[in-house]
């Protein structure tokens, strides 16, 4: 980049708004060095993009960078082994027992799904900017939504009904 302005700007941005990329990238991924990774690539991507960007939508496109990174690492066969949650604090309002079943059930989602869920209801975008960021049609994230809620709720449902029986 060219300018001391940019710089400055683009460092500005990346101090408020990686924590929250990072989390999210953890929520696709379950794993802290794959989010570590997800994000460090996006943010290159995105200095990169820095200087033709309209500043009205940095979030959308940064999402969509770490959505598709996502998408580009899982295709990877080194990827596709099962690795553990470690490393990451679960949030002050839920305990650690319920942050790993969370991250758990979101794991076993098939990856569109834990995309659309992850952009709908962590991030709290609309059916429309959920699209918008993933390249897919509104009615294929409401789809997708539906699907991996309801899976969700079975999924957690299932390991609280097991954990009462202990």
């Amino acid at each position: 980049m060219g300018s001391v302005k940019q710089d400055e700007d683009f460092a500005d941005y990346v101090a408020v708004s990686r924590p929250a990329l990072w989390r999210a990238a953890y929520l696709l991924c379950g794993n802290v060095a794959q989010a570590d990774d997800l994000v460090q690539s996006a943010l290159l991507k995105l200095y990169v993009a820095w200087p033709r960007l309209v500043r009205g939508n940095l979030d959308g496109y940064t999402r969509r960078i770490i959505a598709n990174s996502h998408i580009d690492e899982m295709r990877r066969p080194w990827r596709r082994e099962t690795e553990p949650l470690e490393g990451h604090e679960p949030a002050t309002e839920m305990t650690h027992d319920d942050h790993t079943a969370l991250i758990r059930a979101l794991k076993a989602l098939p990856v569109g799904q834990r995309r659309v869920v992850v952009l709908r209801h962590y991030w709290g975008l609309s059916v429309a900017e959920t699209a918008n960021d993933l390249g897919i049609s509104e009615g294929g994230v409401k789809s997708q939504c539906a699907i991996g809620l309801h899976k969700l709720e079975e999924a957690l449902t299932s390991c609280y009904r097991s954990e009462d029986r202990a």
